[in-house]
């Protein structure tokens, strides 16, 4: 244990001691002054803090100096009634203020205790109670804008965890000022009580058992307890005043010193109204001769302030200028406009109020939101969304970006809602703008909102716009999620799990596959929408196969296999069915004899005539599954699964292909139809 904290340990040990043991006239001198030099320290430190935060350990140090006065108060009390006597300081002091009349130095000391207790530490107290409360009170709103930065990408994840993190050491700090300054109220109210003790039963000791004369017992414990309570009193005085300038100071940039003295006289020319208000107060029975020395000194101040003024600017203008010509002429300054955000968001102006938090919009919240659920579900962290307006768009038009490409548009309409038809023929006629629901393309209607309980009661699904939006985002950023995961993306998650998996990260990569191997294993499985969150299975897979093979779109097939049970419970029912398309061994053998391989991996080679029919009749099939409201899945072997997908990726992307190694054995496959060539 350091020197410093064990001191502190043994201080508090020594005063809770002298509440209990008597201590000598000297020793309890040396404590006193000690006391005075503790409380100046704080008022000097708290003088000099740029913020509150700076000083965060003031609640418990105000604790303890708190108690350490009141030992010595006690102390003190003791040793006056006990001996007639306190030591040195607190005979001078009480002799230096009394001044060889008792009753005005008494008075005197009221005036101090007065001061102390009203003003500095009821003030104090209601400064503290107000900032606790306005603290816990704008908490809420700080988060919201923090999150609102981090969306807007204006600051990264870890400045905002820093700023969080702030947010709550400030609340925490005015909460426990809050209940510090109550140790201040009572330590005034203590004193007050001390000091009549000490002058009653001071006296009434000094007369009964010191034998002293009614005179000298008024003078002997009159100027003893004086001098005790203005020792305690100066301390506490200036611990009250560091309370004051702590819980009033309102995160300055700089130490209260530069800040009242900048912002003082920040306007010279209101000297010149000072010091001509103080001569012509020179023309009235005042001194004429003292109101016009004052009238000239601030005057003077004034003129030297404003001179000083106009010194500081014409460089402050020269540099500025300096310094942006030369920002225009280096590289890094062009270099900047080349970055690239990952995800755009841009909207015209009439759907700003989607994005205001003051208008009620909560699309930032959603995105938030859409970053935890896809971050969830695919097992990628997507980066942050950067949100805008264009006023080259239509009013209510948006549209996505994805790494400067546009990849998604729609456009809504902010006082209207969404009622998509429960797929039946609608004779009544529902009305309003008939449009698609943008992420399914599904037909629907744009309703007024007195129309939304009568298309609830219809069967209609009513979605409000910032619901259809934030879908849309969703639905576009899960098709795009292997665009965004780049080889820097992939190596934060390789970190990750190295974490927890070291020796499993070690053996796969960078030997014997490297970071940007993995990033295509990773992102095959995500263009198909297989989640990677389960990485440790897919390293499992991928340290057993890469000794095998290195080509990134076979042991992308291997780690499918290895998330068989995944892969089941994403298509299949809760009864564990799945309706499905099987291919004809014909057709298996006709593309596996049709597999070329060459040195920079396998490719399927056949003649357009047949890949048209195998695309027609696969097509023909899901048309089946899909009048079923089924998802369009096709089944087929092992061999051929991944060039059947490559095949069908132009025509039919979104068609599923599955085969029978990524299906658990107690599946209840139902074929509906089969992949034939004539």
């Amino acid at each position: 244990m350091k020197v410093r904290d064990l001191s502190v340990l043994i201080g508090v040990i020594v005063i809770i001691v002298m509440l209990v043991v008597p201590l000598p006239g000297g020793l309890l001198s040396v404590l006193l002054l000690l006391n005075i030099s503790l409380s100046l320290i704080v008022i000097l430190v708290a003088m000099n803090t740029k913020s509150t935060l700076e000083f965060s350990v003031f609640p418990t140090l105000l604790l303890l100096l708190t108690l350490f006065r009141l030992a010595l108060n006690v102390s003190t009390t003791r040793s006056i009634l006990s001996e007639g006597e306190a030591g040195g300081v607190v005979d001078t002091f009480g002799s230096f203020v009394i001044g060889g009349n008792p009753l005005v130095g008494f008075v005197v000391f009221i005036i101090l205790v007065i001061i102390n207790f009203l003003v500095i530490t009821k003030g104090s107290e209601r400064v503290s109670e107000v900032a606790a409360r306005f603290s816990l009170d704008a908490m809420p709103g700080k988060q919201m804008s923090i999150d609102a930065d981090l969306n807007a990408g204006l600051i990264s994840e870890k400045e905002a965890k820093e700023r969080r993190e702030q947010v709550e050491k400030e609340a925490d700090f005015h909460g426990s000022m809050d209940g510090a300054s109550k140790f201040v109220k009572g330590d005034a109210i203590a004193g007050i009580i001390i000091v009549i003790i000490n002058i009653l039963f001071g006296i009434i000791i000094g007369i009964v058992q010191m034998g002293m004369p009614f005179d000298e017992a008024i003078n002997t414990f009159t100027r003893l307890t004086v001098g005790d309570g203005l020792v305690s009193q100066i301390p506490a005085l200036l611990i009250s005043t560091a309370t004051g300038i702590i819980v009033t100071r309102s995160g300055g940039k700089d130490n209260l010193g530069s800040e009242v003295t900048t912002q003082l006289f920040q306007y010279p020319k209101l000297l010149y109204i000072a010091a001509g208000a103080i001569f012509l107060l020179g023309l009235t029975p005042i001194n004429f001769f003292l109101t016009t020395i004052i009238a000239i000194l601030l005057a003077g101040s004034g003129y030297v302030l404003e001179n000083q003024t106009k010194e500081m600017e014409i460089p402050d203008v020269e540099e500025d200028v300096q310094v942006e010509s030369n920002e225009m002429k280096t590289p890094e300054n062009v270099m900047n406009l080349l970055s690239m955000d990952q995800i755009e968001f841009e909207f015209g102006y009439a759907l700003i109020p989607l994005a205001d938090a003051n208008q009620g919009g909560d699309l930032l919240d959603r995105i938030v939101m859409i970053r935890k659920q896809l971050a969830l579900e695919l097992g990628i962290v997507i980066p942050v969304v950067r949100i805008r307006d264009n006023i080259q768009l239509a009013p209510n038009e948006y549209r996505l970006k994805i790494k400067g490409n546009e990849v998604a548009t729609g456009e809504v309409l902010l006082d209207h809602y969404l009622a998509m038809a429960p797929g039946i023929d609608e004779e009544d006629g529902l009305e309003g703008i008939d449009t698609k629901e943008p992420a399914f393309g599904l037909p629907a209607k744009w309703i007024s909102e007195e129309l939304k309980d009568e298309a609830e009661l219809s069967g209609y699904t009513v979605v409000d716009p910032p619901s259809v939006v934030s879908t849309h985002i969703t639905e576009v950023i899960k098709q795009h999620a292997h665009i965004l995961l780049g080889r820097q993306e992939t190596k934060q998650l390789i970190d990750h799990l190295k974490e927890s998996y070291p020796i499993l990260v070690e053996e796969v990569t960078p030997d014997p596959l490297s970071v940007g191997e993995v990033q295509k294993v990773l992102a095959k499985l995500l263009r198909e929408n297989i989640s990677i969150r389960n990485l440790p299975i897919i390293f499992e897979t991928l340290a057993d196969f890469s000794k095998m093979t290195n080509d990134t779109e076979l042991l992308g097939e291997y780690v499918r296999q290895s998330l068989s049970v995944q892969i089941t419970k994403q298509y299949t029912k809760e009864d564990m069915s799945l309706n499905v398309v099987t291919v004809s061994g014909k057709v298996e053998k006709t593309i596996a004899e049709h597999i070329k391989q060459t040195e920079h991996g396998n490719y399927l080679s056949l003649d357009p005539e047949t890949q048209q029919n195998i695309i027609s009749s696969i097509h023909e099939q899901v048309e089946k599954l899909l009048l079923q409201e089924e998802t369009a899945i096709v089944l087929c072997s092992p061999a051929i699964r991944m060039y059947l997908k490559q095949l069908l990726d132009r025509y039919l992307p979104h068609v599923v292909i599955l085969s029978y190694n990524e299906l658990e054995p107690n599946v209840q496959v139902q074929s509906v139809g089969v992949v034939n060539v004539a």
